[in-house]
């Protein structure tokens, strides 16, 4: 009985329609994120273009990143006027609301719990949708379906250092490949789980799968917010793997630190000093060196950067 209605509930959850509520939640959480970016408020003041930019990247960037990897117009998403008009009001009422209403309201935490788990039921459709696109075009690349879905699901966080150019920010220490944050690594999981069922390597149905995925979104993201915790729940297995596979035996020398990369830098310094008096001789004829008291400050210098090497 308990199965019979998971049945229904999947088949339910396969035939929701995500226009409007769930787009708008999208839309909602999406630019809140944005405008809670350090300078986005500044920006929006100034630059209203560039802001509401900004703002369609957040809200498209995925649709906008898939089209580019399968050589699609990159410009069709913008193409729904529906959507872009309902993105760019809700654009509006969050940053230039009068007494900043709507983004206070959105703001609460029951509202913001309910937005974002509606925002991570449009993720399963998006990585959904994204490997079903590459698997209509190439049937047998299981790699190109897991990097579509991914950059249809993730596109917003994967176009970040553009969204940020946009605005006039430079950070590159902030691309996702390099650290990853929970919901880009939470889409290719999907992707990954997507593509096989697609190519018939996991025996699940998709409207099975949906519900898991979905069910495991919304819930991860609702005990995040609920803790105010910020550690992924794949912590422990990205820590066990990297150990395994990645770690090596023979760990790195480490770099040198700047006291004993000044300390290199002296006894250069003194080698060449020592050289040069050597070359020009002494007054006397004799053979050029530097006087005793001098040289044994030099040699104590020389130890002390070799202790400390």
């Amino acid at each position: 009985m308990e199965l019979l209605r998971l049945d229904e509930l999947s088949h339910g959850l396969a035939n929701l329609s995500m226009f409007p509520y769930f787009d708008v939640a999208h839309y909602v959480v999406s630019i809140m994120a944005l405008r809670e970016q350090p300078g986005a408020l500044e920006v929006s003041r100034v630059s209203p273009l560039a802001c509401w930019f900004s703002s369609m990247l957040f809200c498209f960037g995925g649709a906008v990143l898939s089209g580019i990897m399968l050589a699609e117009p990159p410009v069709a998403p913008l193409s729904n006027s529906t959507n872009i008009l309902l993105a760019s009001v809700t654009w509006y009422l969050v940053f230039y609301c009068p007494m900043d209403l709507v983004y206070c309201c959105a703001a609460m935490l029951p509202l913001r719990l309910l937005l974002s788990g509606m925002k991570e039921v449009t993720r399963t459709w998006k990585v959904l949708g994204g490997v079903a696109q590459a698997h209509g075009k190439y049937k047998d690349s299981l790699l190109v379906m897991v990097a579509n879905g991914w950059a249809k699901g993730a596109g917003g966080g994967l176009l970040r250092n553009f969204e940020q150019l946009v605005r006039g920010v430079w950070k590159p220490e902030t691309n996702e490949l390099l650290k990853m944050s929970y919901p880009t690594k939470v889409t290719l999981m999907g992707a990954v789980l997507f593509a096989l069922q697609h190519t018939h390597y996991l025996p699940l149905k998709k409207r099975h799968l949906m519900l898991i995925y979905t069910v495991f979104t919304v819930v991860n993201k609702s005990r995040m917010m609920l803790t105010g915790s910020t550690s992924s729940p794949f912590a422990a297995i990205e820590s066990a793997v990297y150990k395994t596979l990645f770690a090596g035996h023979a760990p790195y020398r480490a770099l040198p630190s700047d006291g004993n990369k000044a300390c290199v830098d002296n006894g250069t310094t003194s080698t060449k000093e020592f050289s040069k008096n050597g070359a020009a001789g002494s007054p006397d004829g004799g053979e050029g060196g530097p006087p005793k008291e001098e040289a044994e400050p030099e040699e104590a210098e020389t130890a002390s950067c070799k202790k400390n090497d």
